[in-house]
């Protein structure tokens, strides 16, 4: 019988795993070529991966909600339309080892009295191969639970557990394991109705850092979060944990910029077929900036910077669910203004739509977020790892301002914004973080009023 392994394709740049999130055919449903098959998550961006063949789901190799690797066969489909999976003939000594393997990869297996779910108690999968190691290893569920994961949402791998084996030693902590431990809770306040007091409870991205456990009062509604804001959630919490935050201020005399667009933007939407925002004209003067100072334009990677070639411009968008996504400008200095415009708008109806592709977020190197289009003045924005600083766009504001002339000084109305620019003070200083953001201003503010589109 001809079976097709389908296999996790490459998905973007930099991306290694997904995680499979609905399988839209089950073992023993008819396939079609290029029919959907399964949907699967990367970061932020949801895909149906169609099928490769046409035929019969014979196997699923991977459960909902589990990691599979880029490679990885996740399900087979036989072409000669047989549901019963054949099974291939082996040598003894291959057939203990698959034996062996699948023993192994059992949802609970047994480790000197304590039980290593498939998940860990911190509700993070464990993949069978980390539990093979851990139960030859005899390290416990409590210790699992320690162990701060570098997989996807902190997932523990293989390569963290053998560091943690080898830094075990005969110094680690005996972890006694009890049964289904209940968390003690202070007894709620009869007088005054105050909350309960707060326990450690579980972590969603530092198993070594306990959040609290936090219980409702009556009347409270509780709304369990979706997909994405839990990948937000994680990924800004390490964000701050990774990078020590330093945030510079300017303010900005956008006038000329307000009067320019003000003037061209019916001709530019008559002749290109597009709004003319002030977001690509802030990020032209960004990428001019960039260039002056392109130590801001990096990646930290252990001790080694990584001096970014490219430069790729991040737009934080937020989504009608009210979640976030950065969608990415490429090569931002190699277009001229309607270039930038354009990319702006196509991406941004892409994310409201929610036909963004997996590259489309993928490489950015520096990110931009307006936080003057919810009316704010100014920001704090946390680093959009692993890049290394991002700037916020602050609400354009009429201003009485001290105007100089070579006539004197007079007071008059003009157009100013804020600019707050975050950048991580492992490798961006302030004199560099400052700098930078004060040559936006100057660029915005040199903006030439007689431009031509």
């Amino acid at each position: 019988m001809a079976q097709i392994e389908i296999r996790l394709p490459k998905m973007g740049e930099s991306v290694t795993e997904a995680t499979i999130t609905n399988w839209l055919k089950e073992v023993g449903d008819s396939v079609a070529m290029d029919e959907p098959l399964v949907e699967v998550a990367t970061d932020k961006v949801d895909n149906e991966l169609p099928s490769e063949a046409a035929g019969v789901l014979v196997q699923k190799l991977f459960e909902k909600d589990q990691v599979a690797q880029v490679g990885d066969v996740i399900a087979i489909i036989s072409t000669d339309g047989d549901a019963a999976p054949s099974a291939p003939k082996a040598e003894p000594a291959a057939v203990a080892a698959v034996a062996d393997t699948v023993t192994q990869a059992q949802a609970v297996v047994s480790n000197g009295g304590v039980t290593l779910e498939k998940s860990s108690g911190n509700g993070k999968f464990i993949s069978p191969l980390v539990r093979s190691i851990a139960q030859k290893e005899n390290i416990s569920m409590p210790e699992i639970d320690a162990l701060s994961g570098t997989g996807m949402g902190g997932r523990v791998t293989k390569k963290d557990i053998l560091s943690y084996i080898e830094t075990r030693g005969d110094g680690a902590v005996a972890v006694t394991p009890v049964a289904q431990p209940t968390p003690a809770v202070s007894a709620p306040a009869a007088s005054n109705g105050a909350a309960p007091a707060v326990v450690s409870g579980g972590s969603s991205f530092l198993s070594n850092i306990k959040e609290p456990i936090v219980l409702p009062m009556p009347g409270d509604e509780i709304i369990e979060m979706d997909r994405m804001r839990k990948l937000i959630a994680e990924h800004m919490v390490m964000s701050k944990h990774v990078s020590p935050h330093v945030t510079s201020f300017v303010e900005a005399d956008v006038t000329n910029i307000v009067n320019w667009r003000n003037k061209m933007k019916k001709e530019f939407e008559k002749r290109e077929g597009e709004n003319l925002t002030f977001t690509p004209i802030f990020m032209e003067a960004i990428v001019k900036a960039i260039k002056d100072f392109p130590m801001v334009n990096v990646s930290l990677s252990g001790t080694q910077i990584i001096k970014r070639k490219d430069i790729n411009i991040g737009m934080a968008t937020a989504l009608p669910s009210g979640n976030l996504i950065v969608p990415v400008i490429k090569n931002a200095d190699r277009m001229n203004l309607t270039g930038i415009a354009k990319s702006v708008n196509e991406l941004a109806r892409a994310a409201r739509d929610n036909k963004l592709k997996p590259e489309d977020i993928q490489g950015g190197t520096y990110t931009v977020t307006n936080v003057g289009t919810f009316g704010n003045v100014m920001g704090t924005p946390i680093i959009n790892q692993p890049q290394v600083a991002i700037l916020a766009l602050g609400a354009i504001r009429k201003m009485p301002a001290v105007i100089e002339t070579p006539e004197g000084d007079f007071i008059g109305i003009r157009h100013k914004m804020f600019l707050s620019h975050s950048y991580d003070h492992r490798v961006v200083d302030g004199s560099l973080g400052g700098q930078f953001v004060k040559r936006v201003a100057d660029y915005l503010e040199q903006f030439d009023v007689n431009r031509e589109l």
